[in-house]
């Protein structure tokens, strides 16, 4: 009896030495490190306003040259707690201290400059899938704006949420840079590019799927029901299907899609609502080529 028991006490320390080493927050390789750059703030403004910065860390309801105070504050209110926006301002309570491996590390991998895991509600899982030059020179303009002092309050997270070293088991599951939605055959090489560069800005930077994707369980998205609409998580209502599916957003063409993304109206001539407005006017802010992209991207996924 006692044999056993001391087999069992070695087997639970084994699992748990075996579970600290699996939930150790991860950082780039030099691989990857070395594809960084930090050249052009004017392309960060580009990458900024596609991934919608300012929606989460400015204050809500910001307009003008105040959607630029990126001082955080703003909650999240979710199934598993309430998730506060944190300071990401140029300032030293923000990212002023910051390297730029620091904050590729925490766009890339979730992994904050003291090696905690960060929680999902910062969609990394999609950020992942930028490239080294789009998070370097999206650093490059963070760095250009206002100086916001002040740290906002922390998470309000239930156990077992409140225990960020889980996270690292969660993103050995979730976290991948690799594309959701493999390229469609028989496009010409034109066509090809532009549904490339709809798919990198969809997938990536822009994070559609993290509203519009239903998730698991566990909080990660269910690629099988890619962009085919989900509840909300902040509850009120459902976010819609944005696939090609028959007798829904299926009957929207490409350049209604890109209208929509420039102007929000609808084909029906309805006003765009509720937290689609800030995406909205974020997306009319960038080139009409990337509006044209995600449409065409949009277009030629698989309906669900």
């Amino acid at each position: 009896m006692k044999k056993a028991l001391i087999a069992l006490v070695v087997l639970m320390l084994a699992a748990a030495g075996i579970g600290w080493a699996l939930s150790a927050p991860t950082r780039l390789n030099a691989s990857e490190a070395a594809l960084l750059s930090e050249d052009d703030p004017a392309k960060g403004e580009l990458v900024f306003w596609t991934g919608g910065c300012a929606s989460c860390h400015a204050a809500k309801g910001a307009e003008g040259e105040d959607l630029l105070k990126l001082g955080g504050g703003q909650r999240l209110e979710t199934p598993f707690g309430a998730f506060v926006a944190p300071n990401i301002s140029s300032g030293g309570d923000g990212i002023g201290a910051w390297s730029l491996e620091d904050f590729a590390n925490a766009m890339m991998h979730g992994t904050s400059p003291d090696g905690r895991n960060y929680y999902p509600a910062f969609p990394y899982t999609s950020y992942a899938r930028m490239s080294g030059e789009d998070v370097g020179n999206l650093f490059a303009y963070l760095k250009t704006l206002p100086a916001v002092d002040g740290i906002p309050g922390d998470h309000e997270l239930a156990f077992p949420y409140n225990l960020r070293r889980g996270l690292g088991l969660w993103k050995r599951l979730y976290l991948d840079p690799a594309p959701v939605i493999a390229a469609p055959a028989g496009n010409g090489d034109a066509d090809r590019e532009l549904w490339e560069r709809g798919r990198y800005l969809v997938e990536g930077p822009g994070h559609c799927g993290e509203c519009h994707t239903a998730r698991d369980f566990a909080g990660g998205l269910e690629f099988s029901h890619w962009l085919g609409g989900a509840p909300n998580m902040t509850g009120k209502g459902k976010i819609p299907n944005i696939t090609p599916v028959e007798g829904g957003f299926g009957s929207w063409s490409a350049a209604d899609i890109a209208y929509f993304l420039e102007s929000g109206f609808t084909p029906e001539y309805d006003s765009v609502g509720g937290d689609m407005v800030d995406v909205q006017e974020n997306m009319a802010r960038l080139p009409a080529r990337d509006r044209e992209a995600i449409a065409a991207y949009l277009k030629a996924i698989p309906p669900v």
